[in-house]
């Protein structure tokens, strides 16, 4: 590892394997530094109206507007808005609309992304792995128009009440909830689904500007039980489509360990897999092919990825897949 190296993680507060990583990731020194520099930004929050509830979202913005909120629209999704400017009081989650349900409160704007590129309809049986706290799982019952069906998956007891308060503070009707962890899922629904969300839990490296301290939470030991955990989650997943089936695998990560190398390793073991080109709705960043000599499987080619210093915003990776 280099001095260079050593020196900007010091200077910038992160474990040095993790600016290590970075310049293998990016190959240029100055374009690591820039988005070290973007995850010193504070994120502005993000509001997504909830149709469900509020067929105007125009209503929204004046209501929130006289309460002192400024909100502009995200031009690739019509329902949702960041927030530019905020009173001192009420807080964004202490409105009388958040409290009833007009709206979900976002930390950036990364996550709205998932849904959109996997596009669920009225006529998909959906399986979302790990749901909690649910705006992804409320915003697909948005998409599907309260229709079709969603079950949410969620292991621990105290998150899925989180999910459960979410579901039914937003209206969302179309969603069974299932204390299940994602790793049994299989074993309960073989090929039932037509489609499915992983959104895979995670170090949260692309997360550091909302939690300062991701840049030391995670050890090397870490980073391989979660790679490890991620690939078994991947394997039910795929396990529980129907032929023809889609999943949508992200993480809030910019580690290769957690995604390109999951998706490589568990692709390598099937070829009943395909990986679908993105259509989704911001232009993403190609995904790492190459990483310390390891060339992950080809179908990779067609993943993307999200970096603050590009795209103002979490660092997310996405891959959509479909069973043969």
């Amino acid at each position: 590892m280099s001095e260079e190296v050593r020196g900007l993680a010091e200077r910038y507060g992160y474990r040095p394997y993790m600016v290590s990583r970075y310049l293998e990731i990016l190959k240029d020194f100055r374009e690591v530094e820039e988005m070290l520099r973007a995850f010193e930004k504070r994120l502005r929050p993000v509001v997504r109206c909830n149709t469900l509830k509020l067929p105007n979202c125009q209503e929204l913005t004046e209501r929130l507007a006289r309460l002192g909120f400024l909100l502009r629209n995200i031009e690739w999704c019509s329902e949702a808005y960041e927030v530019v400017k905020e009173p001192e009081k009420p807080s964004l989650g202490s409105t009388h609309e958040y409290l009833t349900g007009l709206y979900y409160l976002y930390r950036g704007k990364a996550s709205l992304i998932p849904p959109i590129t996997l596009e669920p309809t009225k006529e998909d049986d959906v399986v979302d792995l790990a749901a909690a706290p649910g705006g992804k799982t409320t915003h697909m019952a948005q998409i599907m128009r309260n229709e079709g069906l969603i079950v949410a998956l969620e292991p621990n007891k105290e998150r899925i009440k989180i999910l459960r308060n979410n579901v039914e503070r937003l209206g969302v009707k179309n969603t069974v909830l299932i204390k299940l962890d994602g790793r049994e899922v299989s074993k309960v629904f073989k090929n039932t689904f037509t489609k499915a969300l992983l959104d895979a839990p995670c170090t949260g490296e692309g997360i550091i500007m909302i939690d300062p301290a991701r840049k030391t939470k995670t050890s090397l030991e870490d980073l391989v039980r979660h790679h490890e955990k991620q690939k078994e989650l991947l394997r039910n997943a795929l396990d529980s489509l129907k032929s023809g089936g889609r999943i949508l695998y992200t993480t809030c990560s910019i580690a290769p360990e957690e995604n390109e190398l999951v998706l490589s390793e568990v692709l390598k073991e099937r070829d009943d897999v395909d990986v679908v080109s993105l259509e989704a709705p911001v232009r993403l960043a190609p995904p790492v092919m190459d990483y310390y000599g390891i060339h992950v499987d080809d179908r990779v080619r067609r993943c993307g990825r999200t970096y603050p210093h590009i795209h103002e915003m979490e660092g997310f990776f996405i891959c959509l897949m479909k069973l043969k």
